[in-house]
C-alpha cells in the first residue's frame, strides 16, 4: 500500500475557494493503488489502470450499414433511375466476397461489401422488376449506406485513456474489439466510521440524549458508488486509547479513513489529537455553506478526511471535495461535474466570498422553463432538505443574491455521486 506525505494537505490557515481546494488536491494526491485484470463482465465502473490502443480495425472491414442492394456509383445513371441485374447475394457473416463483374449484389446488414462496390441502396428505395432486376432511384450519394474498415476507430488509436471510469457503452467498444478482460485500478480500500458517545446505530435503542448515526450509513452509500471497498468499523466511544486503537488499526489496511464530526477541539473529541499523534492533520477552511473546516491528514501513511457533522454539510463537502479526493487516490481522471442553467423561483441573499449550494427541487413553470424551488427548512442537519429535492443550486462567491427568474446553476444529485 503506498503512503502519503505528512505535509500533502498542508495549505495554511486562510479560507479557501472551491477551484484552489479541488487544484491543491489535483497537485499533491496522487494514485496509491495498483492495477489488475478483471474480465470484462465486471469492469463496468472500475477505473481503467492503463491507456489502451485498438488493435483491430472497427469495423474490420467495409460493410454494408442496411439490408439493400450493392452497387458501383459509376453504374448509375445521374439523371434518371437505373435498371440492373441482381448478381449475387451476400449475407452478414460471410466472407469478403471478390468483385462482380455487373449489376446489383442484394447485401444485408453488417455483410461485408465486394470488392469495388462502393454504395448501398435500401432496400425500400428499391424496386424489383421480376427475380433478377432492380430499379434503382437516382439522387443516391456515392458511398451511401456504407461503413468503411476503420472509420470508428482504426487500429492503433488510442481507444479509452488511462484513468477512465469504465461505463456501459466503454465496455461495448472494448468488446468490439476483441478484448475479453481489462486492465483496472485496484478498489480503493476505505475505513468509515463515527466517533461519540452520543450517536448510536440504527436499530439499537436510543439513551437520553443520544441520537441516531445518520452519516455513516450515507458516507458508505456514496463511497460504493464512487468504486471503493468499503469497511463499516461503527461507532467509536469518546475515549483517546478507543479512538487512537481504531485509527491505527484501519490505517495498517485501508487507504482512507472518513470520518464526520468530532474533530475539534474539546475536551472530548479525541479525532485530532490521535491523527496528529500518528501523523498530521490540519484544516481546510473551504468558503462553502453548507460546511465547515474540513479535515484533511495522513494517519500512519494513510490518507484521511473529517468532514462536518451535520448530514446536510457532510454531503455537500463529500459531494465536491471528497469525490475528488477519492477520485485522484484511486487513479480517476477526475471531472468536477458542470451545472446546468435554470431559472430560479426563489428570492436569496448571501455572503459575497462564499460559495453556498441551496437545496432545491425542480418544477417547471407556465414559460415551459424549469425553476428550481427552494426547500423551506435550510438547515444543515435537516436530512429532510435532502430526500425532498432534485439536487442543488450553486452560488458562487461573487453572488450576493438573486431573485425569481434569474438564471442560476443546478446540480442534479445524480452527477453528484
Amino acid at each position: 500500500m503506498a503512503q502519503l506525505t505528512n505535509d500533502c494537505f498542508a495549505a495554511g490557515d486562510r479560507l479557501l475557494p472551491m477551484e484552489e481546494a479541488l487544484a491543491l488536491i489535483a497537485a499533491r494526491v496522487a494514485c496509491i493503488v495498483g492495477t489488475e485484470r478483471v474480465p470484462l463482465a465486471e469492469a463496468d465502473g472500475r477505473v481503467l489502470g492503463e491507456p489502451l490502443t485498438a488493435g483491430v480495425n472497427l469495423p474490420p472491414f467495409d460493410n454494408s450499414a442496411v439490408d439493400g442492394y450493392a452497387v458501383r456509383f459509376g453504374d448509375l445513371s445521374p439523371a434518371d433511375d437505373t435498371v440492373l441485374p441482381i448478381s449475387g447475394r451476400i449475407a452478414a457473416g460471410a466472407r469478403p466476397a471478390a468483385a462482380e463483374t455487373a449489376g446489383a449484389v442484394r447485401i444485408f446488414t453488417g455483410a461485408p461489401m465486394p470488392a469495388g462496390f462502393d454504395t448501398v441502396f435500401m432496400q425500400e428505395d428499391v424496386v424489383l422488376e421480376g427475380p433478377d432486376r432492380a430499379r434503382l432511384p437516382k439522387g443516391l450519394k456515392r458511398g451511401a449506406n456504407r461503413r468503411l474498415a476503420g472509420e470508428d476507430l482504426a487500429a492503433g488509436a488510442l481507444a479509452l485513456p488511462a484513468g477512465r471510469r469504465l461505463r456501459p457503452a466503454d465496455l461495448a467498444l472494448l468488446g468490439a474489439l476483441g478484448l475479453a478482460d481489462a486492465p483496472v485500478r485496484q478498489r480503493l480500500r476505505v475505513a468509515v466510521l463515527s466517533t461519540g458517545d452520543e450517536v448510536a446505530a440504527p436499530g439499537k435503542p436510543l439513551r437520553p440524549g443520544q441520537l441516531y448515526d445518520a452519516n455513516r450509513p450515507m458516507l458508505a452509500a456514496l463511497l460504493r458508488r464512487s468504486g471503493c471497498t468499503v469497511s463499516d468499523l461503527g461507532i467509536v466511544p469518546d475515549r483517546r486509547e478507543a479512538m487512537h486503537a481504531a485509527l491505527t488499526e484501519a490505517a495498517a489496511c485501508h487507504d482512507l479513513i472518513l470520518t464526520s464530526g468530532g474533530v475539534s477541539t474539546g475536551e472530548e473529541d479525541h479525532v485530532r489529537a490521535t491523527v496528529e499523534s500518528a501523523g498530521a492533520l490540519t484544516f481546510w477552511r473551504i468558503g462553502i455553506k453548507p460546511g465547515r473546516p474540513v479535515a484533511m491528514g495522513v494517519v500512519a501513511g494513510s490518507a484521511f478526511m473529517g468532514l462536518p457533522g451535520n448530514p446536510a454539510a457532510a454531503f455537500v463537502t463529500f459531494a465536491f471535495l471528497g469525490r475528488a479526493l477519492v477520485a485522484r487516490l484511486a487513479g480517476e481522471e477526475f471531472r468536477a461535474p458542470e451545472p446546468v442553467e435554470v431559472a430560479a423561483g426563489f428570492a436569496y441573499r448571501k455572503k459575497e466570498g462564499r460559495r453556498e449550494y441551496v437545496r432545491v427541487r425542480l418544477t417547471r413553470g407556465g414559460d415551459g422553463r424549469l425553476r428550481a424551488e427552494k426547500h423551506p427548512r435550510e438547515g444543515a442537519g435537516v436530512i429532510t432538505s435532502l430526500t425532498e429535492t432534485d439536487g442543488l443550486v450553486e452560488l458562487r462567491e461573487d453572488a450576493t443574491g438573486i431573485v425569481p427568474g434569474d438564471p442560476v446553476g443546478f446540480y442534479p444529485y445524480a452527477v453528484l455521486y
